[in-house]
């Protein structure tokens, strides 16, 4: 059966390496997990089950562009897909809905922040889901190269909505990775599935450059044939801008390409490489999730990229088509301090940890937190303290109840008797009692829940469902903000130092984590084994030929990459000069870290709230090892945690 849906709608007439087999087990109900290399076609394996399952296929995608490119390609074959998102009208996703409701769609795409969302939970709760897919599956893992807190709740929204099935993809899983993700979903050994990684159109380079040099080898580099459809990947937005404008006026239509731009400004470069009017786009990793383009020539790291993961992620964006296609690193240690900065600044202080704590045991039973507020209030940044939370469940300190959105407020678009007339009985008298619970403020009515319940016992959730029935049904304009998460304190006794300690630890562990994942990646950049080899090794492929022949290694060339910046010593006078206003600006003494953050450029919550950026040190020593600058800091300072 589902071979004649391959022709029909695809129009393949067999199935690539593993695809069969993954296929084969969604359609007998079980979960599995594909391990396939980037563009070898991980995403049939739920696109093609889709067509025969009885339910709905929700997949869990990690980037709007991503979800973009599955649903026009889908469409482009008669399939009926969608995504709710951020970037759509309120018409747009009701539209959806409806379709999702009704059975009409059969693949729903959205972003596993979306599942925080109470309505859309409330929503998906009653559609019958035959498949749950997670893209990118890696994120689930702590030991994953990007991991997002979000994806840990996965599993728990599996049995939260009774999804049957799962089905786990990624190119990018160590053997840890693969065991963590198999273990979270409870897949089988056997029902996961890893082809070679091995890939032998690429042409991998390692060419150690000077940092002065490198403007000039990459302009040569896509000179020799402009018309090849390259990208080149840099660390910072400022370096994508300032080498793309370089690049234009040396003649080359190079296209800048990064998180700070507008939605539409990206979207338009993104549209314009694919379709072939510019050649080259200079990108930060924002660039490539959702570049389903076949004929990439050229990938070039003009800048370290963040780990051997994210390198094989990125050079596997080039060649998908099969035919020869070079990934050349343009290699220099310089950079590095600036990828270590990205990890530094994401440990708290124990301190900070400290401050959440305290919010915990003040508020048991019941914790209610906003997330951004609470960022400001212990100054850890959103990612850590995402990350801190998780950390809290697993020690069943806390246990999350839901999450609601504090505030609701709605526009009529018809009469509000029309509404009211809709309804008869107990069911006119609570519709009519919402109304009377949602004062006006010009246009906008803002729903008091507290009222609701005083006045007429309501329960918060028949409200949200009513007013979501009135927004569907197009009588009412629906918003709502300032999300509440709410946690049942489980353990509200603990040693709030004691605690600190403890996960301050988990902390510092990610962080040499992290940091051996650089050290890991520069080892690979200068090892003296076949680098195909190297990589797919450590990737669980054993199968790649130990001499792959087009590789820099094959060719006889062992990196060694240059460290060429040379950086003055700071006194100790010049760096009182830049602390002492930071110290005096913070409501309380700062530790270390903290100086040393803030001398190393890295924002935090606190930075915002003491214009941080205004004061002379901050950036200062953006160029110099962090740990290098701690430890002066701790001579300077002796007296600071």
């Amino acid at each position: 059966m589902y071979l004649n849906n391959l022709k029909q709608y695809f129009g393949f007439e067999s199935l690539r390496p593993g695809q069969d087999d993954v296929i084969e087990k969604v359609i007998a109900g079980q979960s599995a997990a594909a391990i396939f290399p980037t563009g070898s076609g991980k995403s049939l394996c739920y696109q093609l089950p889709a067509l025969q399952l009885p339910h709905l296929t929700l997949v869990i995608s990690p980037l709007l562009a991503l979800m973009k490119d599955q649903i026009n390609f889908l469409h482009s074959k008669g399939i009926q897909a969608a995504s709710i998102d951020s970037s759509q009208s309120w018409e747009d996703t009701q539209h959806v809905m409806q379709g999702v409701r009704s059975g009409s769609i059969k693949i729903l795409m959205i972003s596993v922040e979306r599942l925080n969302n109470e309505r859309f939970r409330q929503f998906i709760s009653q559609v019958p889901v035959s498949l749950l897919v997670v893209d990118e599956a890696h994120c689930i893992s702590e030991w994953g190269h990007n991991f997002r807190p979000d994806y840990l709740k996965l599993p728990q929204y599996r049995q939260l909505l009774n999804i049957p099935q799962v089905l786990l993809l990624t190119a990018t899983a160590t053997p840890a990775v693969i065991s963590d993700m198999g273990q979270k979903f409870g897949i089988d050994d056997n029902d996961i599935v890893i082809t070679g990684f091995y890939r032998p159109n690429l042409d991998l380079t390692i060419a150690p450059t000077p940092e002065s040099d490198k403007q000039t080898a990459l302009y040569n580099t896509l000179a020799s044939d402009p018309s090849l459809p390259s990208i080149v990947y840099v660390t910072l937005q400022k370096t994508a801008e300032e080498l793309a404008a370089a690049l234009q006026q040396q003649g080359i239509m190079a296209q800048a390409y990064h998180a700070g731009m507008d939605s539409d400004r990206r979207q338009q470069i993104q549209h314009d490489f694919m379709a072939g009017k510019h050649q080259c786009t200079i990108a930060t990793i924002a660039f490539g999730m959702g570049i389903d383009k076949a004929d990439i020539r050229r990938v070039i790291h003009f800048d370290l990229p963040k780990s051997i993961e994210n390198y094989s992620q990125e050079i596997g964006r080039a060649g998908r088509d099969g035919k020869h296609s070079d990934c050349l690193l343009l290699g220099s240690k310089s950079g590095l301090n600036v990828l270590e900065n990205f990890v530094y600044g994401d440990t708290p202080d124990q301190s900070a940890i400290e401050t959440v704590l305290g919010h915990i045991q003040q508020h048991a039973p019941q914790w209610e937190v906003v997330q951004l507020r609470l960022s400001k209030e212990s100054n850890i940044r959103m990612l850590p303290l995402k990350t801190l939370l998780v950390y809290l469940e697993m020690a069943q300190i806390i246990e999350p109840q839901y999450t609601y959105f504090a505030d609701y407020r709605f526009k009529l678009l018809v009469d509000q008797q029309f509404i009211i007339n809709q309804f008869q009985g107990e069911r006119q008298s609570f519709v009519s009692h919402i109304f009377a619970c949602s004062p006006k403020a010009r246009t906008w009515h803002t729903v008091d829940f507290d009222a609701l319940w005083q006045t007429a016992h309501t329960e918060r959730n028949r409200v949200v469902a009513a007013i979501d029935y009135f927004s569907e049904k197009g009588w009412i304009a629906l918003e709502s903000k300032q999300m509440t998460d709410v946690y049942r304190v489980n353990k509200p006794n603990f040693d709030i130092k004691e605690e600190a300690a403890r996960l301050y630890q988990l902390f510092k562990a990610k962080e040499q984590s992290e940091i051996a994942r650089l050290d890991n990646m520069l080892a690979f950049f200068e090892s003296p084994q076949c680098l195909s080899h190297e990589l797919a090794s450590y990737f669980a492929d054993h199968q790649a030929p130990s001499q792959c022949g087009h590789c820099s290694v094959c060719r006889g060339s062992v990196a060694q990459l240059p460290f060429d910046t040379q950086l003055a010593e700071v006194s100790e006078n010049m760096l009182k000069a830049w602390c002492d206003p930071f110290i005096s600006a913070c409501p309380t003494a700062p530790s270390a870290a903290a100086i040393t953050r803030f001398l190393c450029g890295m924002t935090s919550p606190l930075h915002n709230t003491i214009k941080a950026r205004q004061l002379s040190g901050f950036g200062k020593m953006e160029h110099y090892p962090f740990q290098q600058t701690l430890t002066q800091i701790h001579r300077l300072y002796p007296n600071l945690s």
